[in-house]
């Protein structure tokens, strides 16, 4: 299948300042681009582009005061399987995980797997290692968390999240990874595109979404605490400890978000692959 993605963030500015921007199509995914993937950047200023120490492509722009507005769109296609489940995927020892996976064991400025190792051992310490004890943890924090647009707070931590029971998409995700790294499990932060394909559609605006991965049988496996189903048309942009770690824009200085459009949406092959129904979403 064919997937258009977009966005259309203006940003205010209280005075000339850098803005990192986390706005492109993760790298393991270029090669199912269709088009571009570019950030538009108005007025024309300086930008550079880099990719920070998780894999992520980023952009930092010399922002000025005033009004910052960033765009982008572009097709990508999609194999249409949802997210891969086996039950069988195993759970290394500490000692014998890939070194770069070690970090993803750690607490991190959301995820205080300190604060809550008694509990997640309380709750899983019978549970079967691997696939089946991952998938308790989401179940455990799918039924336990209570999803509202109102609940969300920048600041709230998997902690707060344990004691207040609600949340948004990034606070179940902070959760689980936490419940998952406190049971020996390498767990990290993914957001990106999640489009409502193949399930009802919203009736909330569309926005950037959150999910995790953790690492099972020597790979990456995506998950999902707060949906708890394998979904279709997920397009991941990043990956860090958590969301600090994966911000869609960072401002140095003060800012204000005078707009935020996103739209993913399944193209037909044989349409004009849908830039009238963004540009006039852009307009």
């Amino acid at each position: 299948m064919l997937i258009r993605l977009g966005y259309d963030i203006e940003l205010e500015n209280a005075r000339p300042q850098a803005v990192v921007a986390l706005l492109n199509v993760h790298p393991s995914r270029t090669h199912d681009l269709v088009e571009p993937d570019e950030l538009r950047v108005s007025p024309s200023v300086p930008t550079e582009e880099f990719t920070d120490s998780f894999g992520n492509r980023c952009v930092r722009i010399s922002a000025p005061q005033g009004s910052l507005r960033l765009q982008g769109s572009t097709l990508i296609r999609d194999g249409g399987e949802p997210d891969p489940v086996d039950w069988n995927a195993t759970q290394a020892p500490v000692e014998e995980l890939p070194a770069e996976t070690l970090q993803f064991l750690l607490s991190s400025r959301y995820c205080e797997v300190d604060r809550l190792s008694d509990l997640a051992w309380n709750q899983f310490g019978n549970c079967a290692p691997g696939w089946p004890c991952v998938q308790a943890i989401c179940d455990y924090v799918h039924r336990n968390v209570t999803f509202g647009y109102n609940f969300a707070r920048k600041t709230k931590t998997a902690l707060d999240v344990s004691m207040e029971g609600t949340g948004v998409c990034r606070d179940f995700q902070h959760f689980a990874i936490t419940l998952c790294r406190a049971m020996h499990i390498p767990a990290r932060y993914a957001t990106g595109y999640l489009g409502d394909i193949g399930v009802p559609v919203s009736a909330s605006p569309m926005d950037f979404s959150a999910w995790f991965e953790v690492y099972l049988s020597g790979k990456w496996w995506t998950f999902d605490a707060r949906h708890n189903q394998p979904r279709i048309g997920r397009v991941l942009m990043a990956t860090g400890r958590d969301a600090a770690d994966v911000a869609i824009t960072t401002s140095f200085g003060l800012s204000w978000l005078q707009k935020f459009t996103v739209i993913t949406d399944e193209v037909r092959e044989n349409s004009q692959t849908g830039e009238s129904a963004w540009d006039s979403m852009a307009a």
